[in-house]
């Protein structure tokens, strides 16, 4: 999962003040990674009115809709950690993982996230890193 990574796709230090606006910011560093084109980021939006994308222990996993295919350049996440947390629906969201994939590659992606996230003092680590370097060994399945 890390190889989809890009180190300036983590962006350690965001703040929003809405589940919407965390999630067009993950949307618009997709945008920034060249991994979407910018209609990519309101089929994200799209796609929390019809299913919430948290996913439990504080992170949530913005991705577009079904239709938003085209609109990816190329596979890839963005790691962005709100420290102040972001209402989600009534949840406490630290950490939103946005994911951009063209074919059913996010079915993997998923499934190796939910491994990371299922060991709380994983989850725990991830809500908490500083660096870009402890989120990619978090990602990679690394324990600390």
């Amino acid at each position: 999962m890390a190889e989809l990574l890009a180190r300036d796709a983590i962006r350690l230090h965001e703040r929003a003040g809405s589940r919407d606006e965390a999630i067009s910011r993950c949307g618009a560093v997709l945008v920034e990674v060249g991994a979407v084109a910018p209609a990519y980021v309101d089929a994200m939006l799209a796609r929390e009115q019809s299913v919430s994308t948290y996913i439990g222990e504080g992170v949530a996993i913005p991705h577009g809709t079904l239709n938003s295919k085209e609109s990816v350049q190329r596979d890839a996440l963005a790691v962005l950690r709100f420290p102040d947390g972001v209402d989600w629906d009534g949840f406490d969201v630290r950490v939103c993982v946005a994911i951009a994939a063209a074919g059913d590659g996010h079915v993997d992606i998923l499934a190796q996230l939910a491994s990371v996230l299922m060991d709380p003092a994983q989850a725990q680590r991830l809500r908490e890193s500083t660096s870009a370097d402890d989120v990619i060994t978090i990602l990679e399945g690394n324990p600390s």
